[in-house]
């Protein structure tokens, strides 16, 4: 098993992060079998682009809401790390309701 669940939706309220409000959380180390994803499909360009990352953040995005990891954005550098038979990726991490 590669993440904890797969999703199609996001179960949390809406955060309104701004892209430079991300840039701030610090990344932090994630195990992949902790993540819920939040999208089912993926773009197979996407994730073997060499360059998937030139105009994005570095680093994928995740929610922490009610004691879960939800995976935002980065479900390609999240599949690449299992690809690479990685069980931990890095990752900023926004946490809602405290």
């Amino acid at each position: 098993m590669i993440f904890k669940r797969v999703g199609e939706r996001r179960p949390y309220p809406d955060h309104d992060t701004t892209l430079r409000e991300w840039a701030e959380l610090p990344p932090r180390q994630l195990r992949l079998d902790e993540l819920v994803t939040i999208k089912r499909n993926l773009d197979l360009e996407t994730l073997l682009a060499q360059d998937s990352t030139f105009f994005g953040d570095l680093f994928p995005h995740v929610v922490e809401w009610e004691g879960e990891y939800y995976l935002e954005d980065g479900l390609h550098r999240a599949l690449r790390a299992a690809l690479q038979q990685r069980q931990v990726i890095h990752a900023r991490v926004l946490t809602l309701g405290q």
